[in-house]
């Protein structure tokens, strides 16, 4: 079985020139632990197990954990209303937006990138430098003034801007800046060593540079194209080896109560025709049994799934720094291994 999963990842491979990293373990074995193309392509050095990715929007996870952890310790609780944290100006944002409904992306705030009016990530700086997108409070002028798209709770539509929110929520809860609150409390909890919010100005060791293939051949990084530093809508950067202990972190309740644990994998949202939305992770049912817990992340120079299967008890992680390429590889891998069979 390890070897004919290995085959259809070298042959996504050799077809569309996937770059990253892909694990995939159970309990008791690891089917996958393998690395493609180059991490730094005009050096020619290799991605290998270690290298770090930017995950862009897969780590709304984290944002979600942090907000559980608060609610734990009673500091806010789900029904808490935005106004009653933040305090910045929202002229025209309805006064009844709760957390759960920027969790479950039901809020009808203004979106900075709203993928029902634009499609190409990068046309933001255009008029907005990515190089001043430093810390949650930049982002705001991207949207704060904007008008609502819905009333609240009306229904789902996928929404940047409101996990901003939530993260600047985490910081007025918590007295720390967002990214320190989730590197002491979400990586260190999960043992997530070599994880990070960092600049791609400053990027550590092994980590992977992003790169996107234009269609004449030729390629350029991602430096220009994404911000300067993620936040608590995307731009982590995780090693694929991190993100299965996350998943065993979350789900053996190392990060809070197993009560919170299932109220984060409940099915809070629907997407139209498509998934149900918990807290920050996306959910696969069949006959109203989840078979599938997933994240994952689009950036220009970024690609990433990561999903937990309950029923074989098995984690997927794919990584890549390629614009596509992820998805590919972990439908292989489902179909390879079962994963998600009809119940």
């Amino acid at each position: 079985m390890k070897n004919s999963v290995m085959k259809r990842i070298e042959q996504i491979q050799n077809d569309i020139q996937f770059w990253g990293t892909v694990f995939v373990r159970d309990k008791e074995k690891t089917y996958v632990d393998a690395s493609f193309g180059y991490a730094n392509r005009a050096d020619h050095i290799k991605n290998e197990v270690g290298t770090r990715y930017g995950i862009a929007s897969g780590c709304k996870l984290f944002t979600a954990i942090a907000i559980c952890q608060l609610v734990e310790e009673g500091k806010i609780s789900f029904d808490t209303k935005m106004t009653e944290f933040l305090s910045f100006d929202f002229p025209n944002f309805d006064k009844n937006i709760t957390i759960h409904h920027l969790l479950t992306h039901t809020s009808g705030v203004p979106d900075y990138f709203d993928e029902e009016e634009m499609d190409d990530f990068e046309d933001l700086w255009i008029e907005n430098p990515m190089y001043h997108l430093r810390s949650l409070e930049d982002f705001l002028p991207l949207f704060q003034n904007g008008h609502m798209k819905f009333s609240p709770g009306e229904r789902f539509h996928y929404n940047n801007a409101g996990f901003i929110l939530l993260g600047l929520i985490v910081e007025k809860a918590s007295g720390l800046p967002f990214k320190e609150y989730v590197q002491q409390r979400v990586f260190e909890k999960a043992y997530m060593a070599d994880s990070g919010y960092f600049a791609l100005d400053s990027l550590p060791g092994k980590t992977a540079i992003g790169y996107i293939d234009n269609e004449d051949g030729t390629w350029k990084t991602n430096a220009y194209s994404i911000p300067v530093q993620g936040g608590s809508d995307g731009g982590a950067f995780v090693t694929a080896k991190d993100m299965a202990k996350l998943w065993n972190a979350l789900l053996n309740y190392q990060l809070f109560s197993k009560e919170l644990t299932e109220q984060l994998l409940t099915s809070h949202a629907k997407e139209e025709d498509g998934d149900y939305y918990g807290y920050g992770v996306w959910i696969e049912k069949n006959n109203d049994i989840a078979i599938k817990y997933h994240v994952m992340g689009y950036d220009p120079g970024v690609s990433f799934h990561s999903a937990y299967y309950p029923k074989t008890d098995v984690s997927l992680v794919v990584c890549s720094n390629k614009s596509v390429g992820a998805f590919s590889v972990m439908n292989s891998i489902e179909e390879e291994l079962d994963l998600v069979e009809t119940l």
